[in-house]
């Protein structure tokens, strides 16, 4: 059996409501989507990747700086369909949706969630998660929490408190890393899927994923530094946030 092809795909959207034009945003010398792309270019299991945009204006930039760019349409509704029609103008057995406001996600991530797919022909979908540290993520609504079986399998994702200490029992809360990997196949899949009561609820698409039925594998991710590797640049604090991250840690 040949090893399958595994690309990465980075949606960029110009027209975010809380920080327009967001990609192109610069963080020290380089815009947010040159320096997610670069940070694809050191996963050593990618052996391709690509900005999705629908934006001219971030497919100039990409190709300024020598990166790939495919073209999809305006009227996404969601970013898995979004991918599914980048996915299908790509070569790729296996796709990584690498998110394109997190400017310093760690390489090693990335090869952490594909990995349980070249390990397991069977397995569709796998994701990222780490334990809570701050006590105040616990309780906030944009930090979603997930727990899976004792294979690593999710059981559910939420913007609650999951599990809720019913009893003092020592145990770890853990984050949702909104990295995901996929087979091609079943990602063309999933933009077919009709929405579920739970993601209209929670607001969560892979709810979706579950409420049909799929298997999606959760790995605890080593990297330590989800300070840093882990930030997401959605408003114009968190770019500030990004900016003097880099001059903490003396990167350029």
């Amino acid at each position: 059996m040949s090893t399958p092809k595994v690309t990465g795909i980075i949606p960029a959207r110009y027209g975010s409501s809380r920080l327009p034009g967001k990609p192109l945003k610069m963080i020290g010398d380089q815009s947010m989507i040159e320096r997610v792309y670069a940070r694809c270019l050191e996963a050593t299991l990618l052996d391709a990747v690509v900005v999705a945009t629908d934006d001219t204006r971030i497919a100039e930039a990409v190709e300024a700086f020598g990166g790939k760019v495919v073209m999809t349409k305006v009227e996404h509704v969601s970013g898995t369909d979004r991918l599914a029609e980048a996915a299908s103008q790509v070569e790729g057995d296996i796709i990584v949706n690498v998110q394109g406001d997190q400017p310093f996600i760690d390489p090693v991530m990335i090869g952490e969630g594909v990995q349980p797919l070249l390990d397991d022909p069977a397995l569709e979908i796998a994701t990222l998660m780490y334990p809570i540290s701050r006590p105040e993520d616990l309780a906030d609504p944009g930090v979603v929490k997930v727990v899976t079986d004792l294979k690593g399998n999710a059981l559910y994702f939420s913007r609650s408190l999951i599990p809720y200490p019913r009893e003092a029992i020592a145990h770890h809360v853990y984050e949702h890393v909104g990295l995901y990997v996929y087979r091609k196949d079943t990602l063309l899949k999933l933009a077919g899927l009709a929405p579920t009561p739970l993601e209209n609820i929670e607001a969560l698409e892979q709810l979706r994923w579950l409420q049909h039925g799929l298997r999606i594998h959760v790995r605890e991710t080593q990297c330590a530094d989800q300070a840093f590797s882990g930030l997401s640049v959605d408003t114009a604090e968190d770019l500030a946030r990004a900016a003097a991250l880099l001059k903490e840690r003396g990167i350029a």
